[in-house]
């Protein structure tokens, strides 16, 4: 199965988070943490009508929890942040993967958490045809792969060779490392009152996601409160049954009083 729809496929029963912005005063937030799909995820009508809301607020935050996506998706989400007036920060908080890299890269400033990861990797697609219609979309990919590279050596100054080494190898950066190649501006430390970053995501479409972070980290479940101020059932009296039905429906008188109780 082709990588980026593996990669949709693990992470498509995951609960979707609108796409909304948060204002304060002077300032604007908005929150990508999907796939980076109009499907699968969130689309760039999504993020654009996001950015739209943000107005002329003289900030707008970027916070990014992604595992990647959609190439062109991520591309036209560049460029409505590069039409923002105001300045603009990318935060990542946890994970920054394959197309979410791009969109962080194309705020003014990036700043990414102790505990997170960026990754950059090269570019697939599905395919199918004659050997010249396959060699074609090899040539696409290339001129694809193409314009990431150069978003990449803007942002950091390292050669096209170093960038393509990094590219073919699948590199995954560790918040320090990601700062020392230039991808990110400063590393932030986690409040004592906030958890690490964590990753949520199904990475199984990725061969070289480091292995403290390639299985997911399930939510933690709420234990429910017991029930307050709640009556206790009246047991409701049954004729005598005969052996053995009279265990068992016995048995399954308890229950339901059980039940009626804890309800």
């Amino acid at each position: 199965m082709k990588k980026i729809i593996q990669l949709y496929r693990d992470n498509a029963g995951r609960e979707k988070r609108p796409v909304n912005i948060v204002r304060n005063q002077g300032e604007a937030s908005l929150y990508i943490y999907d796939v980076i799909d109009p499907y699968w995820g969130v689309g760039a009508v999504q993020v654009i009508d996001a950015i739209t809301q943000a107005g002329n607020a003289d900030v707008l935050h970027v916070y990014i929890n992604s595992p990647g996506g959609d190439v062109f998706e991520g591309r036209a989400i560049m460029a409505a942040l590069a039409r923002f007036q105001g300045k603009t920060i990318a935060h990542i908080d946890s994970l920054c993967a394959s197309a979410a890299t791009s969109i962080a890269l194309a705020c003014n400033e990036v700043e990414m958490s102790e505990g997170a990861f960026f990754m950059i990797h090269n570019a697939s697609c599905l395919a199918w045809g004659d050997k010249s219609e396959l060699r074609e979309q090899a040539d696409v990919l290339q001129k694809i792969e193409g314009a990431i590279v150069a978003d990449y050596i803007a942002k950091t100054g390292k050669t096209e060779e170093e960038i393509v080494s990094w590219m073919d190898a699948e590199t995954w950066f560790s918040a320090s490392e990601a700062l020392d190649n230039g991808f990110v501006d400063r590393v932030t430390s986690a409040p004592a009152d906030r958890a690490k970053a964590s990753n949520v995501w199904n990475l199984a479409a990725y061969s070289k996601a480091p292995a403290n972070i390639a299985a997911p980290v399930p939510p933690a479940k709420e234990t429910p409160a017991a029930p307050t101020n709640v009556a206790p059932a009246e047991p409701v009296e049954q004729p005598e049954p005969s052996a053995p039905e009279g265990a068992r429906m016995a048995q399954a008188n308890k229950n339901r009083l059980a039940l009626a109780l804890a309800a």
